[in-house]
């Protein structure tokens, strides 16, 4: 691969900068003095995506290709690195998800290259309605370390993350037994006492999974699983910043409580994402509607059952409804859950040349993706294309 430059804004100063990517990798950033309305930042990273256009990772039918087409989707919406999210299901369904995403890192090198691991978001999480969202109670169960070496075995040894409650009597044990194995394990859907928090921290838990949601509307006012997961500096929290998981002054505290760099925003998006509003049937929440402004329900209820919008669309609400600077908010979306992938989502000499260009109008708009210094993804041309449809 010959080297290039590419150059555009830095966000945090607004002067222009110019990487010099020479196989795959970025060899030097410097200042340039072209004129440029372009920001450059490193390619988004999620760590939470269960789907999008139409494309679920917890679908029955799901094949090599399905996920060929989400890592090209994503892409296009400028995350370079994102973690399939499978949901509490039983045994087999949990195993053929698996078995298939591994299946296509070995066949396709942009999915490799796309996925560092996968996010296993139960089976082990609480069984209460509200805390359980809308994951199916009948197939929540308590954790088993022989029932994760079987599903580590489906996955090729590519489960890197794991959501749980630790209210189990089993957790501790399987929390350290994992932390011991190299994955990232995260509280989440819990309906856990603080003491019982501690311990999962102390047991080796680093990240609090989308906090703030995945809890009952009505809870204790002190003693419940929220602020002992504030409180604690040795977790970093994931936050969903859509507009509809949290209230923006609920967010801008939870923000200012865990500190930028303790921070992480995450999609959380399902297939929906991308798709007309309507009622549909999906693995993830049954019978859900999705509403003109984006919000997903359970049909009937207020209960949500995932998210729709893009991880740069959350980018931009964050901007909007907190006041965070732009270039915090994107280090929430690349640096800092990029310590969680093996150092992705930075911009300097010897990283990866993960690159997203893009317009900013109160809000990101994708210009040009660049994935291991392959340009993967240009506006310009994706109109083109769907104009000759």
């Amino acid at each position: 691969m010959s080297a290039r430059t590419i150059t555009g804004r830095d966000p945090q100063s607004g002067r222009c900068i110019a990487l010099l990517v020479e196989k795959g990798v970025i060899a030097r950033v410097e200042e340039c003095h072209e004129d440029s309305d372009l920001f450059l930042s490193p390619g988004l990273v999620d760590l939470q995506v269960n789907g999008c256009s139409g494309l679920d990772v917890n679908a029955p039918q799901l094949t090599r290709e399905m996920i060929t087409d989400l890592v090209d989707a994503m892409l296009s919406r400028g995350v370079t690195c994102f973690a399939p999210t499978i949901i509490t299901a039983p045994d087999d369904s949990i195993c053929h998800a698996l078995s298939i995403i591994a299946e296509a890192r070995q066949c396709q090198p942009r999915v490799a290259a796309c996925i560092p691991f996968v996010h296993l978001e139960g089976p082990h999480i609480s069984p209460l309605d509200g805390y359980r969202g809308a994951h199916p109670v009948d197939a929540v169960r308590p954790p088993s370390i022989a029932k994760f070496e079987r599903w580590q075995h489906a996955a090729g040894g590519q489960i890197g993350m794991v959501t749980l409650s630790p209210h189990f009597n089993e957790s501790t044990t399987y929390i350290a037994a994992l932390v011991e194995q190299g994955v990232h394990v995260a509280i989440g859907h819990t309906h856990a006492s603080p003491e019982q928090v501690q311990h999962a921290v102390d047991a080796g838990a680093r990240l609090s999974t989308h906090l703030g949601n995945g809890i009952a509307p009505v809870i204790p006012r002190h003693r419940n699983p929220i602020w002992p997961q504030l409180a604690d500096d040795r977790l970093t929290a994931t936050f969903i910043a859509d507009g509809h998981h949290l209230p923006p002054d609920v967010l801008k505290a939870m923000l200012r409580a865990k500190g930028v760099k303790r921070s992480m925003l995450v999609s959380d998006s399902v297939a929906l994402a991308g798709m007309p509003a309507g009622v549909y049937t999906t693995p993830v929440g049954g019978r859900v509607e999705l509403q003109p402004d984006g919000r997903l329900c359970v049909l009937g209820s207020e209960l949500l059952a995932g998210a729709t919008a893009s991880l740069a669309q959350c980018i931009g609400n964050l901007v909007r409804v907190t006041g965070v600077p732009l270039h915090e908010a994107l280090s929430m979306a690349t640096a800092n859950p990029g310590r969680f992938a093996g150092g992705r989502g930075q911009l300097k000499p010897g990283s990866r040349a993960d690159i997203l260009r893009f317009r900013w109008q109160d809000a990101i708009l994708v210009e040009d993706v660049w994935l291991a210094g392959e340009q993967i993804y240009t506006r310009s041309e994706a109109i083109r294309n769907r104009r000759g449809k």
